[in-house]
């Protein structure tokens, strides 16, 4: 018998994370890296939500509690989604989860059978094809269109539901591209939805960037549509808007009570419950007034970085990049970089065995970090699959503007530096 279970082969990562190993041999190198991989604000939670966590650790209140989530919290998210989505919202309806990433493999583990299709993004968070590889569901890459400002028409879904259709993943605003669906779609989608689809299909509504919109934009629900709320898992939490990435706190709003049950039922063999005094922290997040400018002042910084970024990066020959309308990547296309400095001849030229470990992209990803200590995102880093011939990088623009300016400048420097990237496949055979 073999030590792991087969099932583990087909288990997905999240490279923003693991790429954390080769940011570390470089440190060790004495390499100065500035780090644009990881999805992770650069503020701290505010001062008010603090207060209560340490508040309630003081008072003895971190013991087992409801592994649904405390009533109060659940009472103000259900205010939240009614004030925001014009949704009535039982709180019997919701549960909290350690950070918005579990109900992804909540949902497969709960709907899906093997064989069953799921519709997701791509390029998208990678746990979605990740949950579908593991579940042994078909997975369905729903491509996002640089032209369109990586988004999709109702008519770019229809074309892949079909009778095996289970699950439909949206996410907006988008990771990694930015990316905000029109808020006149969200009508047709629906339609398209209550039309082609059974109603035990559930639409997974990944909307944890919900806060981070530029342009005055606002944020729009497909569950605040017609006929959806009782078809929609809407997820989100506090680790972006609220930046408490650490505090590991989200939740899922169930379709019905029984749904609910459910997904507390994971959450008691998974994780038992989320701490109380986290889920009170996350109470204020909600209640109080002082989150409003908190999140404001956020919102404005990574607005302005943005609105830097991206013309500098199109101003580098061979990168071409489109302005997100929301969350806090840049999604620049690199194709053009890559040809000059030789990475398409180079991965064309690689054995079989090492072009399955890499892609151009990745190359260029790996390039930038080892000789210039730059952290960026793939495009593999967000689904494989039908991401052949796609040549992206994905930038946080959580850091500073001085660290934007230098890891920007260093991109450039490294993109006119076909000699050292030869020479760094020679030192460095990582793919071998």
């Amino acid at each position: 018998m073999a030590l792991f279970a087969n099932r583990m082969a087909a288990l997905g990562t999240e490279n923003a994370f693991k790429l954390g190993e080769d940011i570390q041999r470089c440190i060790d190198r004495g390499i100065d890296v500035i780090k644009f991989n990881l999805g992770e604000p650069d503020f701290d939670s505010a001062p008010h939500i603090n207060a209560v966590g340490k508040r309630e650790i003081d008072a003895g209140n971190s013991h087992y509690c409801d592994p649904q989530g405390i009533l109060p919290l659940r009472r103000a998210i259900a205010r939240h989604i009614g004030d925001s989505r014009g949704i009535d919202v039982d709180p019997a309806r919701v549960v909290v989860t350690p950070g918005a990433k579990p109900p992804i493999g909540y949902t497969f583990q709960t709907y899906v059978d093997p064989g069953d299709e799921v519709i997701y993004p791509s390029p998208g968070f990678p746990i979605y094809e990740s949950w579908a590889n593991f579940s042994g569901a078909k997975p369905v890459p729903l491509p996002l269109d640089e032209e369109s400002g990586f988004a999709f028409t109702p008519d770019d879904l229809a074309n892949l539901i079909s009778d095996r259709t289970k699950v439909i993943i949206l996410c907006s605003p988008s990771n990694p591209t930015g990316g905000v669906l029109p808020a006149g779609e969200f009508a047709d989608l629906a339609e398209i939805i209550r039309e082609r689809c059974r109603p035990d299909v559930r639409i997974y509504a990944d909307e944890i960037y919900e806060h981070i919109l530029f342009d005055g934009e606002s944020h729009h629900s497909i569950a605040s549509e017609e006929g959806m709320a009782e078809r929609t898992v809407l997820v989100s939490g506090h680790s972006k808007g609220f930046a408490m990435t650490g505090w590991r706190l989200g939740y899922a709003v169930l379709p019905t009570r029984e749904e609910a049950s459910v997904f507390k039922q994971l959450n008691i063999n998974i994780c038992s419950c989320v701490p109380p005094f986290i889920q009170e922290a996350g109470r204020e997040a909600y209640e109080n007034p002082a989150s409003n400018a908190a999140v404001a002042e956020m919102v404005a910084a990574f607005e302005r970085r943005r609105d830097w970024v991206v013309p500098a990066l199109n101003a580098i020959d061979g990168v071409r990049c489109q302005q997100p309308k929301g969350a806090f990547y840049v999604f620049p296309n690199i194709a053009g970089a890559c040809e000059r400095l030789g990475v398409l001849d180079a991965y064309r030229e690689m054995p079989a065995a090492n072009r399955e470990r890499t892609s151009p992209s990745g190359m260029m990803q790996m390039f930038l970090l080892y000789r210039y200590g730059v952290a960026t995102m793939d495009r593999n880093s967000f689904g494989r699959i039908g991401a052949e011939g796609q040549h992206y990088l994905r930038l946080s623009i959580a850091a500073s503007m001085d660290q934007l300016k230098t890891g920007v400048g260093r991109m450039a420097e490294a993109i006119d530096d076909p000699q050292g990237f030869r020479k760094f496949l020679e030192e460095e055979r990582l793919w071998d």
